[in-house]
């Protein structure tokens, strides 16, 4: 269905030109409460989204707009193993593969959980083979170090979660390595042991081109250690993939091939075996924790009241900016260095999901759908990007993240912490006005005649939107629920634009080019299909 056509997204189209500009200042001094009303805490995060352009009427008709657009019933339909994704005829289930009740999860009329449940128990019985030392590698040795060789869904979540959970890390060391520009395997591979390397090979189809080079190179590493003894291989890689006839191929036991469904996404898919890097450094026992936080999520999702519900909430308000105010981006800055790879992630998660042009039924779109995802740590963010934000002529909401307890920090790196991400939330909505920057200088010793040119450079206009997420502390379960709220938050958006955010045919035409490139940059065929730039920059890098 067309939003645009349902009556609370009229009635938001009204309220944006009556209270869209309303300065938050405002808002807080007539409202005592406004802090108290608008914020929820469930499954250990706390969101505070008072600092937003909105008021009661806007909530109303934001939560109305879900109503109208039949959020309940296509959640339902998500969770109980309908084909959601229309475009490829699948059921969407990343959400079985944490699924922590007692009933049945039915696709095409089979419960899929003892399947889930087996391939799980499988990779926990090698993780902890290997984490104990009982896997050896061609010299007899343990295994000190892990490489994950994948790209996109295969790399940017287990690379994050490792990174996030890095207190948790008990096991082998793990890397990862997606980039097909040698540079990067090469710097990966430069400091480490054959003799103790173990390589997870991560491709669904075990046909990427860019994990399958990369793995090439790696296998050929492994090859020149061992005096190109092929038996080696299968004692320092495994797959995960359900390609057994390409895996075997390429010298991998079956045994040690873990496999997951098409009903499971790449972006969605961390969950699943491709969580295996994330089993081996944290461990299966917190790997569980982390299921157990997003099961955790999943449930809130589903029962919680859409005015109390975090997914609904947040995604509810990205839509206000994107469709109301005119916001095209959107900033993810957590706060605790763990988190470093958290907006990268959550590029990929929300912008191959909801950047569609097309509805559900393939009608062309005439409203904005997502936004642009980008960000870094907040506390680097206030020396470099958060100029931007705070002078900036675009509005941009931000999504402030802080964990208020971590494993090994330090009380007084904390506080500082804590204390600027709490003021840059502050300033952006407050700002600075110039009877204030007059004062300023003026106790600054600053000439009074000076002070004039002074200030249009120092004004801060204030009211821009942010949301702060406080999590209890910095843990596998905790880091589970968030995770889970941002996917729960991508589907609401998704619904309420009415796009399939679980395929992403975009990516694949530059796939297919590429390959039919690269025959001609390999002499196998000429140039002539391309366009006169493309063949100018394939002579250009052919040296000619």
């Amino acid at each position: 269905m067309n939003p645009t056509l349902t009556t609370p997204w009229q009635n938001l189209s009204s309220l944006a030109v009556e209270t869209g500009n309303v300065h938050m200042r405002q808002l807080f001094e007539v409202d005592a409460q406004r802090a108290e009303r608008y914020h929820v805490k469930a499954c250990g995060i706390l969101l505070d989204y008072s600092k937003n352009r909105i008021n009661d009427d806007v909530m109303s008709q934001l939560l109305a707009l879900t109503d109208a657009c039949k959020l309940a019933v296509q959640r339902d339909a998500m969770f109980g193993g309908e084909n959601f994704n229309n475009t490829e005829d699948r059921a969407v289930l990343h959400t079985a593969l944490r699924y922590q009740g007692k009933g049945e999860i039915r696709v095409a009329g089979q419960d899929v959980l003892p399947e889930v449940r087996a391939v799980r128990e499988r990779c926990y019985a090698f993780a902890r083979c290997v984490r104990n030392g009982e896997w050896k590698g061609f010299d007899g040795q343990s295994i000190s170090d892990v490489v994950n060789i994948g790209i996109g869904g295969s790399d940017l979540g287990p690379l994050m979660v490792c990174e996030a959970l890095k207190p948790f890390a008990s096991g082998p060391r793990v890397h990862f390595v997606s980039n097909v520009d040698s540079a990067h395997i090469v710097a990966t591979l430069k400091h480490l042991n054959p003799a103790t390397t173990l390589f997870v090979i991560a491709s669904k189809t075990f046909t990427t081109i860019e994990t399958l080079t990369n793995a090439r190179s790696a296998r050929q590493w492994l090859l020149d250690a061992v005096g190109g003894d092929e038996s080696a291989v299968a004692r320092h890689f495994v797959a995960v993939s359900t390609n057994r006839e390409k895996v075997t191929a390429f010298g991998i036991d079956a045994n040690n091939m873990f496999g997951f469904w098409d009903w499971v996404g790449g972006r969605y898919s961390l969950w699943s075996a491709i969580g295996l890097p994330v089993m081996l450094a944290i461990g299966p026992e917190n790997f569980d924790e982390l299921l157990v936080g997003a099961y955790e999520m999943d449930v809130h999702f589903r029962t919680a009241p859409s005015a109390e519900n975090l997914p609904v909430l947040l995604a509810l308000l990205g839509v206000w900016y994107v469709n109301f105010l005119g916001a095209r981006s959107h900033v993810i800055a957590p706060y605790n260095q763990t988190l470093h790879r958290l907006p990268a992630f959550l590029q990929q998660l929300d912008m191959e999901s909801n950047g569609k042009g097309v509805r559900r039924d393939g009608e062309r779109i005439a409203y904005a759908t997502g936004p642009v995802i980008w960000g870094e740590p907040g506390i680097n963010g206030q020396h470099a990007y958060f100029q931007l934000l705070h002078q900036g002529t675009a509005l941009i909401p931000v999504d402030f993240i802080l964990a208020l307890q971590q494993a090994g920090t330090l009380p007084n790196h904390q506080r500082t912490l804590a204390a600027s991400c709490f003021a840059q939330s502050a300033a952006l909505m407050r700002g600075k006005d110039a009877d204030e920057v007059r004062a300023e200088l003026t106790a600054r010793g600053m000439p009074e005649l000076d002070i004039p040119a002074a200030i249009p450079h120092r004004v801060f206009s204030g009211n821009r939107p942010s949301n702060t997420l406080l999590l209890d502390e910095l843990s596998p379960r905790s880091l589970g629920s968030l995770i889970a709220l941002y996917e729960h938050k991508v589907f609401v958006q998704g619904v309420i634009w009415d796009v399939n955010s679980f395929d992403q045919w975009g990516v694949e035409l530059g796939k297919q080019l590429a390959s039919g490139i690269e025959k001609v940059l390999a002499g196998e065929t000429d140039a002539s299909a391309y366009d006169a730039s493309t063949r100018s920059l394939i002579e250009l890098a052919l040296g000619r």
